[in-house]
């Protein structure tokens, strides 16, 4: 048994990726798709005429609907190819504007289910894990549209997500060792700090057991790893999301794999926390590198919005 097909015995493994076609390859149950994967998919000239027909199809209608009919697009593709769910991402740009979060929130789920799409069983609406981010997750899920909270980077995030009710999170495991190696320089010990030791490992297995613990029922799905090592250290979290790169380097190994989490056996006991909008903000605050990270990484997912923007408009949209 590789080591792929070892971690699927504990872990809903998810494939990184807006390039669907390595799909078939990795054979992932759900899929995650981001402003930048797309981006980097639609440059390629495989992928470039979902663009176009998008341009074709919707020429006259306002750049962000057709931006949306792109990323239905692209997920419509991604569902016809896997047996589980895919995450469609709302524009970073809307991430600190809850009302609008909503809004677009129910346009894609709209946009899907004219496609014929279970949307409550198959589809997971996008959302940055700011506090009006969380507040729209709230108010979409009472409507029965599941939400994947992204960008999420700190404790005091993931509990308010989970007292949202929200789906599923995906806590940044490789953009917060980044911020940790980065903080501390030449000073960097990579030996110390790995596996069990990593700090984006760290900040999800206190998450993971603090749901478990506490009986909150949202999936905790660990994102943006940089190594395999940050990967075997959370085998037996709810869900990995791993890039094609990491999927085929696990494949490639047969070296024994253990189980690194189980609810049943979550550690040491984590008290519960309840946040308002100002001991959220407060907490965030006093958290110099989630601070950091969630506002570096909604200016990129924004930056990367304003490039498939003008892709769009050089096409005729």
């Amino acid at each position: 048994m590789n080591q792929l097909d070892a971690l699927r015995q504990w872990t809903t493994v998810v494939a990184d990726t807006g390039d669907f076609k390595q799909l078939s390859i990795s054979k992932p149950q759900d899929a995650t798709t981001n402003p930048s994967l797309i981006l980097k998919a639609v440059q390629k000239p495989e992928y470039r005429p979902l663009l176009d027909a998008a341009v074709k199809k919707h020429s006259g209608k306002p750049l962000d609907e057709v931006i949306d009919r792109l990323l239905v697009s692209f997920g419509t593709e991604i569902l016809s190819i896997i047996p589980g769910r895919v995450s469609t991402e709302v524009d970073a740009r809307l991430s600190f504007d809850t009302a609008a979060t909503v809004a677009r929130g129910e346009r894609i789920v709209a946009l899907y289910k004219a496609e014929g799409i279970d949307t409550e069983k198959r589809l997971l609406i996008k959302v940055a894990s700011t506090w009006e981010g969380i507040e729209a997750a709230r108010q979409l899920e009472r409507q029965g549209i599941r939400t994947n909270l992204t960008l999420l980077f700190s404790f005091a995030q993931a509990v308010a997500c989970g007292a949202a009710g929200v789906q599923l999170i995906s806590p940044f495991v490789g953009r917060i060792y980044d911020w940790y190696k980065k903080s501390a320089g030449s000073s960097w010990d990579e030996a110390a700090n790995a596996g069990a030791d990593d700090p984006g490992v760290k900040s999800v297995r206190q998450i993971y057991a603090y749901y478990k613990q506490h009986g909150i029922k949202t999936e905790v799905m660990g994102a943006s790893f940089r190594n395999v090592g940050q990967i075997k250290a959370l085998a037996g979290c709810d869900l990995l999301t791993i890039s094609p790169e990491l999927l085929a380097e696990l494949a490639a190994s047969n070296e024994p794999l253990q189980r690194a989490l189980d609810p049943k056996s979550t550690g040491a006991d984590v008290a519960k926390v309840s946040y308002d909008e100002a001991g959220f903000r407060f907490a965030l605050n006093e958290d110099a590198m989630a601070t950091e990270k969630l506002a570096e990484g909604i200016r990129a997912f924004a930056a990367d919005a304003v490039k498939l923007e003008k892709l769009m408009q050089e096409s005729g949209a």
